[in-house]
């Protein structure tokens, strides 16, 4: 297991958090992505969760599809006993948006080992890693520059 550096401030970052968890994921056991039985119950799970009727559900995916969903798919696509009817992956985001819920993707993306985060969640991630990355610049220039005046004597001149 790989230890995390130090960091200055005492705190890690997000991005060297998730680092350190994809690192240490171990190798899946054979069929041990096989994760169709885990992912209709999240599916059916999201649906009762979700204010919607399964009718209202269909609709919206249909709206977003541009393509007929009916409330009895979404009843084949998540009874156990329909073992030849699977969710289909690429309406996965049509199915997100109407149910309000990004849990199914959430758990297909960890399972492939990598992280998801809404819009403005990952906006905000992202200038976090940007504003980490300017500190850790402004501490090397701050450090070249000591160094700098210590080699010659004079003081650095900012513009």
């Amino acid at each position: 297991m790989s230890k995390l550096k130090k960091p200055v401030d005492g705190q890690y970052s997000l991005f060297d958090i998730i680092h350190r968890i994809s690192e240490d994921r171990p190798e899946p056991d054979p069929g041990g992505l096989n994760v169709r039985y885990q992912l209709q119950g999240i599916i059916t799970e999201t649906i009762k969760r979700c204010t919607l009727t399964r009718w209202e559900i269909a609709g919206k995916m249909s709206s977003l599809l541009n393509q007929e969903i009916s409330k009895y798919m979404l009843d084949t696509w998540t009874a156990e006993s329909k073992e030849y009817h699977r969710f289909p992956a690429e309406y996965l985001p049509a199915f997100c948006q109407a149910v309000g819920s990004y849990e199914p993707l959430r758990f297909l993306a960890e399972m492939a080992g990598v992280f998801v985060l809404p819009g403005a969640e990952a906006l905000r991630s992202e200038i976090c890693k940007i504003e980490e990355d300017i500190k850790k610049l402004h501490e090397i220039r701050k450090k070249r520059v000591m160094f700098l005046e210590e080699m010659g004597g004079e003081k650095w001149k900012q513009e």
